[in-house]
């Protein structure tokens, strides 16, 4: 019973994406408010949450070499809403130039949304004669209303018997590790999926200059022997370098992780490079990247979407779990890594999607592989030590209070300065 909805959490969390999560959701929502628009488009107005807006201002936009939400709108308006969260796949040259002028003519404006939640994003797109609306709410892709000329075309209130069940009560260390030990490798498909597509973007930050260039800096200076070709600098350069390329623009898609593409990759990609050094089996690599999904989503469903704290700490918490797995790590050893992460990387804030993430994503791998090598020897931090509890399910709790409620006035205080950033550039 367990394992179909362990596999349906796996299906349902673990999503292809194109581009940083946030801007493509804006250009999901305006194909979506376009597609059901009467007429020519003339304009489009997207009121976004703080927390959206905060991880879609620093991003590239495939395959334009730019950054920007109003172009992010623009280019979803001009694209297929049916592919979901690569909206943007395949947009071309002419697309660019004639979302760019809409820009260029005040077409398109964005504007920040009051809100309560995290994730939220309202599109109105207006015609000559018409209107459409088009709410996301909760997830990036989650559509709760769809209104035409003032109808209701789609509302969840009015589909909530065809919702899909999203309980994962079931979820805990626990349950995930017994669906580890007993799963049929053959059914984990989608996790299968996560590795060839992320390990692809990885290798692609390491051939070309993307970004900061975190992780082909990282992988050259273990070429030219100034560091230890070992499997912690592999996994951060391969990790990074996957940052890197998505953050900058790559035209490649990721497998995301919870919403986030740097967690997928961070989930998967320091697993893969553990995996390769150390020529274990590929049914262990499967066990070990599925440990990693799954005790990322598990935080994630307690920590939130979106928050002022990093996702890829949770994200490196699920990989130091899957490396300490394929060393041979028991369930107590499993705990220990979790409880090495939690007391180690806690407290990094997330200031918004930007080049910047590889950094944060290179210090979270290094910091999983420690905490992996800490709980292999029997070492985990103590209850006596800040937010750790003598349980690793407590000790998540803490994290996610901390997060939830913690976090809102730094929140807050991120996004100002980032909006006072924006405006000096503005007006410059």
């Amino acid at each position: 019973m367990l394992e179909k909805a362990f596999l349906e959490v796996l299906d349902r969390e673990l999503v292809i994406a194109l581009g940083c999560t946030e801007p493509i959701a804006i250009a999901y929502a305006s194909a979506m408010a376009a597609k059901h628009l009467k007429g020519e488009l003339l304009s489009l107005e997207v009121y976004a949450s703080a927390n959206i807006i905060k991880n879609a201002m620093g991003v590239n936009i495939p395959g334009t070499g730019k950054t920007g939400m109003n172009l992010a709108a623009a280019l979803g308006s001009l694209s297929d809403a049916d592919k979901n969260l690569e909206v943007l796949c395949g947009i071309k040259e002419a697309d660019i130039e004639k979302a760019l002028k809409m820009i260029e003519e005040g077409r398109i404006s964005i504007r920040k949304s009051d809100h309560p939640k995290k994730l939220y994003i309202e599109v109105l797109a207006k015609s000559e004669g018409s209107s459409s609306r088009v709410i996301v709410e909760d997830r990036h892709t989650n559509i709760t209303r769809i209104e035409t000329d003032g109808r209701v075309f789609f509302s969840v209130e009015d589909k909530i018997d065809e919702l899909p069940v999203n309980d994962t009560s079931f979820m805990s260390m626990d349950s995930i590790w017994a669906f580890i030990e007993h799963v049929d490798v053959s059914k984990l498909s989608k996790v299968e999926e996560s590795i060839k597509i992320n390990k692809r973007i990885g290798e692609e930050g390491i051939l070309h200059d993307y970004g900061l260039r975190v992780g082909k800096t990282i992988y050259e200076s273990m070429e030219n022997g100034h560091q230890v070709m070992d499997p912690t600098n592999y996994a951060m350069a391969l990790t990074a370098a996957g940052s890197d390329a998505r953050m900058a623009g790559s035209s490649f898609s990721v497998m995301s992780n919870s919403g986030s593409g740097n967690q997928g990759i961070t989930a998967t990609l320091p697993v893969i490079a553990y995996w390769e050094k150390l020529g274990l089996s590929y049914e262990e690599l499967l066990r070990a990247v599925a440990l990693s999904h799954l005790v990322t989503i598990y935080i994630k469903t307690k920590f939130g979407r979106l928050s002022a704290l990093c996702g890829a700490t949770i994200a490196a918490t699920g990989a130091s779990c899957g490396i300490t797995y394929l060393q041979g790590g028991r369930k107590e050893d499993i705990y220990a890594s979790v409880q090495n992460m939690l007391g180690n990387v806690t407290g990094i804030l997330c200031d918004g999607a930007k080049g910047g993430c590889a950094l944060k994503v290179a210090t979270c791998t290094s910091a999983a592989c420690l905490s992996s090598s800490l709980a292999l020897n029997g070492i985990a931090i103590g209850s006596h030590d800040g937010i750790i509890d003598h349980d690793p399910e407590k000790t998540i709790e803490n994290l996610c209070l901390l997060s939830t409620e913690g976090g809102v006035e730094s929140d807050r205080i991120i996004l100002d300065i980032m909006l006072e950033k924006e405006n000096k550039l503005i007006n410059n």
